[in-house]
């Protein structure tokens, strides 16, 4: 009789571990009550302009200034680009301008659609999402917008030193500045599908870098205000530095957050604005300098005239979009968008671009 209780209570001790041991594993674990495998799987991204669509025209009823929404979302944003099974739903969070704030948890009140987070825990419960890509920072201290309007300036006025004068010194603290903020919001999108019962490796959390837009190689009969009004020293530290070090940063805090990263800083050399064909911009992958003159003649639409401005136009989505699918179905943790000799951006893991850069 001893021994059969014995028995019993090991068994019993047994289960009791095992069930502790699958409590706390992370792994995905399809029989908890909060992380149902049955439902619909889906991808969703998160951020700022370049997830968005934004320059890619052909933008979402209800982003395009309605009710004072200026997200942009567009057919043509990478997440439309994804080569996903069909029953995979693609949902695009992402808005135009958005800084880090509205990706948490508890942004400052008056956005037309308030936080991205907690968009998604909603989401969370209603599909099995598989992946959450992020692009976010550069509205922040960085303020990329403002670096362009700075430039800009430069080049009316004639600067010999440029903007790139200042911004050698602020640019490193500024994006300093920005890498606890970009935590934070990666933090509330984790707690965001904690809430919703998935465990960290139930899904895939991607963080993106950001291209240049523009580089050294302007056609000289475009280096004004029919395209790109920029300083040749300004265009270099841009694509050369300003881009390179915001990508470091980003990938710093995606470290930080246990979370892939994809660098992008150099996926647009070379089919910057203003590279292509000086009339039709034919191999250009961003827009120029770009001013909607119906709007201008709107008030209420008038301070969103240029907001196309420097960002991805359809086919840079289309090659970003390409990168980032490539990535999404691979496990490597880093890897860079580079081009192969067609000029079409691939995700090169990180070890093999730098055997790429140092045979």
């Amino acid at each position: 009789m001893r021994a059969h209780k014995s028995k019993t209570t090991i068994l019993l001790l047994a289960s009791m571990v095992l069930a502790l041991a699958v409590l706390i594993s992370d792994q995905y674990l399809p029989g908890l009550p909060l992380q149902p495998k049955q439902l619909p799987a889906a991808v969703v991204t998160l951020g700022d302009s370049t997830l968005s669509g934004e320059g890619g025209g052909r933008y979402e009823a209800g982003t395009n200034g309605e009710q004072d929404n200026w997200c942009h979302r567009s057919a043509a944003a990478p997440i439309n680009q994804l080569r996903l099974p069909p029953e995979v739903t693609r949902i695009n969070l992402a808005c135009s301008g958005a800084r880090t704030d509205l990706i948490g948890a508890n942004p400052e009140p008056g956005h037309a659609e308030g936080s991205q987070s907690r968009r998604l825990a909603e989401l969370a419960q209603q599909y099995r999402i598989t992946d959450v890509v992020v692009q976010i920072g550069a509205n922040d201290d960085p303020g990329f917008t403002d670096v362009v309007n700075q430039c800009v300036e430069a080049w009316v006025r004639q600067t010999p030193e440029g903007c790139a004068a200042s911004l050698r010194t602020a640019w490193p603290q500024r994006v300093e500045r920005m890498k606890p903020k970009v935590l934070g919001a990666l933090n509330d999108i984790r707690a965001a599908m904690d809430s919703a019962g998935y465990t960290p490796s139930s899904y895939s959390l991607i963080v993106q870098s950001y291209a240049s837009p523009v580089g050294p190689g302007v056609k000289p009969e475009l280096q004004d205000l029919s395209g790109c009004p920029f300083l040749t020293g300004d265009l270099e530290w841009i694509r050369s530095t300003g881009v390179p070090q915001l990508s470091a940063g980003l990938q710093d805090v995606a470290r930080q957050a246990n979370a892939r990263f994809l660098d992008l800083s150099r996926a647009g050399i070379g089919h910057e604005a203003c590279t292509g064909n000086p009339r039709t911009a034919d191999g250009e992958w961003f827009t120029r300098l770009t001013v909607d003159w119906a709007s201008l003649q709107d008030e209420q639409r008038a301070a969103h005239a240029m907001q196309e401005s420097f960002h991805a136009n359809a086919a840079g989505h289309a090659q970003l979009g390409r990168c980032l699918g490539e990535f999404m179905v691979t496990e490597d943790p880093k890897a860079l968008c580079l081009p192969d000799e067609q000029g079409n951006l691939h995700a090169v893991p990180e070890h093999a671009a730098a055997a790429q850069a140092h045979p």
